[in-house]
């Protein structure tokens, strides 16, 4: 079968993409409409990518496929493309990509709205123990509201690590619910009315519920930590929408166990798609699959960002959105 189908790539002038991970339909039709798709789809092992992007023009991923230099070798000179089907891009070995000339492009933008809401949902379903009561009314139980106790969103603090597109959207979308809001950034960038800039250690010494939104470089790996969860008020909320290595996910075990922390909410992990038991045992989190942009609008957006991307690389122009 698969000599069959690469006999079939080589007689044909079209160039060839090679779809890996997650991309909507309506992304695959755009690219069958000008290439070749060689369609893995769910996340095949890494034989059949090495054997599927030899030759091809572009690989489209989604975050959960690693893009290393071994498969950028193993795709050879024809390689024009890595398309990330996400906003971030620490699946693609940057370094590699720039060293053999290929672009690498992601889906930015498209996604801010959808990525704020579930981190308002989370603060949500975190402060009125929404997960915990869902699960023992399901159980058969009908516990009282003093066994599960919450707390309102309205005259809280919320502090917002990072602030950028998502952040800044979560902020207007948090004003009608009256909080303070307090953000901390390493950019430059000025405070907006009503919005307090803190160091981040002050953040975490002041705010109730504490929201990130950092991408994944070396230097926040790990930015939450042991110290920087001590810093936090005793019993306040994090919510994590950004990257799950941003938090040492044993430190942050630690902090919920002890009740030092008061409750997290998830929706991504240090080594996804495994979630650890110990986070899974505990009631109070609320952990998501990474479902960040998981509404139709913004999954057809993000596909038909990508497409243009892969069709601007492959016919000599610059992408829309590119990372390199």
């Amino acid at each position: 079968m698969i000599l069959r189908t690469l006999a079939g790539h080589a007689m044909t002038a079209r160039p060839r993409v090679v779809v890996v991970g997650s991309l909507p339909a309506t992304g695959v039709d755009l690219l069958r409409r000008r290439f070749v798709v060689d369609a893995g789809g769910g996340r095949p092992d890494r034989r059949w990518l090495r054997e599927h992007v030899a030759d091809a023009a572009a690989i489209v991923a989604d975050p959960s496929i690693p893009i290393q230099a071994e498969l950028l070798d193993a795709a050879g000179s024809s390689l024009k493309v890595v398309a990330n089907f996400a906003v971030g891009h620490d699946n693609i070995d940057i370094d590699a990509v720039r060293e053999r000339g290929i672009r690498a492009t992601n889906t930015p933008d498209v996604l801010t709205n959808a990525t704020a809401e579930l981190a308002i949902a989370l603060m949500l379903a975190t402060a009125r123990r929404v997960a915990e009561a869902d699960a023992r009314t399901r159980s058969g139980e009908w516990p009282s509201e003093e066994e599960l106790l919450g707390r309102e969103l309205a005259g809280a603090t919320v502090g917002l690590i990072g602030f950028g597109r998502i952040a800044r959207r979560v902020a207007e979308l948090l004003r009608c619910f009256e909080v303070r809001l307090l953000f901390s950034t390493r950019s430059d960038v000025p405070a907006p009315p009503g919005v307090e800039r803190r160091e981040l250690g002050d953040l975490l010494a002041e705010s109730d519920l504490v929201t990130i939104h950092v991408p994944l470089p070396p230097e926040t790996r790990h930015l939450i930590d042991a110290s920087r969860l001590a810093q936090m008020k005793p019993g306040a909320i994090l919510v994590n929408t950004s990257r799950g290595a941003v938090v040492d996910t044993v430190a942050l075990i630690e902090a919920l166990r002890s009740g030092r922390l008061g409750a997290a909410g998830l929706d991504v992990y240090e080594d996804e798609p495994h979630v650890p038991r110990e986070l899974r045992e505990l009631r109070n989190t609320v952990l998501l699959p990474h479902l960040g942009s998981a509404t139709g609008t913004t999954r057809d957006a993000m596909a038909r960002l990508c497409v243009e991307n892969v069709i601007a690389v492959i016919e000599g122009r610059e992408p829309p959105t590119p990372v390199v």
